[in-house]
């Protein structure tokens, strides 16, 4: 226990350096650049991670997690601009929304194989994307909510400077970052691994699967659904391109890239493939085909993600 408060401790000072240094970029060199980078990387960062407590952690892979993405968004802008809630209000019931609607879709999901698992989810995914695209009187259908998001100040800071956009973005995504960190490394998180390596030796140790499966998926939606709100911020409303499919296939590429079996492997993994998009898209329009290809040469050349390669061969030079 003593150690675990040690190791909690030293991960708490890290992620504090971390966000000093991302605050005190701006005032050391403006990069409008720069800050929509880091804005969209930590909707991406949340997004992909929360996907690994999944994935990673329990062995459970979700074909629809970007559903929760999107449900955020849409709950959180929709409250903006049909009532009089404050943004920090209107962030915190979207996010108990989606939190709310993973334990439903959990609830059918969890009881299946793995296979079944990752299916239905996407099924959820297209039935939630349908009734976005369907519901044009609420969503504003396949345009989207637009019109903006009103009243976006928070605790002074008026979120329509890209800046203080960037500072509670950046803010946000160490917190929720962090937080994912302490839930992987507390006893739940190992039980969680137990799961993934060996289900019938759990099962057989008194842990209930089901409840741990949908304890997890539900935590994993909320934390979607905080991607999901930052992703409304930056874009001022909410778009159905971020409840399809192709969003969750973002978030597997992004696990994928930076590794699995690795906390943040999933933020390099998303701030690479982020990366690789704005390049591609200003070098070619066939942007799905090569970025296809780099993805193929970093699967089959290394195997693994970044961060487990880089791993595993430190690991080996030790020995």
């Amino acid at each position: 226990m003593k150690s675990n408060g040690r190791s909690g401790t030293r991960e708490t000072a890290i992620a504090a350096v971390a966000l000093l240094i991302v605050l005190v970029v701006p005032f050391v060199h403006r990069s409008p650049a720069f800050e929509d980078f880091v804005i969209r990387l930590s909707a991406m960062a949340l997004f992909a991670t929360s996907l690994n407590l999944l994935v990673g952690n329990t062995g459970m892979v979700s074909f629809g997690h970007g559903m929760f993405y999107g449900l955020g968004a849409y709950a959180f802008a929709l409250m903006m601009q049909m009532t009089e809630l404050s943004l920090p209000v209107a962030a915190m019931l979207a996010v108990l929304f989606t939190t709310l609607a993973a334990l439903c879709v959990g609830a059918i999901c969890v009881r299946l194989s793995t296979d079944y698992f990752a299916f239905i989810t996407l099924a959820f995914q297209m039935l939630i994307y349908s009734v976005i695209i369907s519901w044009q009187s609420l969503t504003g259908g396949d345009q989207g909510l637009r019109g903006g998001l009103p009243r976006r100040e928070i605790f002074g800071f008026d979120l329509a400077s890209q800046l203080h956009l960037y500072q509670c973005c950046a803010v946000v995504a160490v917190l929720g970052l962090l937080a994912l960190r302490h839930i992987s490394a507390s006893p739940f998180g190992q039980t969680l691994r137990m799961i993934r390596d060996n289900e019938s030796r759990t099962g057989f140790l008194g842990v209930v699967l089901w409840r741990a499966r949908l304890w997890a998926f539900t935590i994993a939606g909320g934390f979607a659904g905080l991607g999901g709100v930052l992703a409304a911020l930056f874009v001022s409303g909410a778009y159905p391109e971020l409840a399809d499919w192709p969003n969750s296939g973002q978030a597997i590429f992004a696990v994928m890239l930076g590794g699995i079996n690795s906390f943040l492997g999933p933020v390099l993994g998303a701030a690479m493939l982020l990366a690789l998009n704005d390049v591609v898209a200003r070098v070619t329009e066939y942007q799905g085909l090569v970025l296809g290809i780099v993805i193929l040469i970093f699967a089959l050349g290394l195997r693994r993600g970044v961060l487990d390669f880089f791993r595993v061969a430190w690991s080996k030079d030790s020995q």
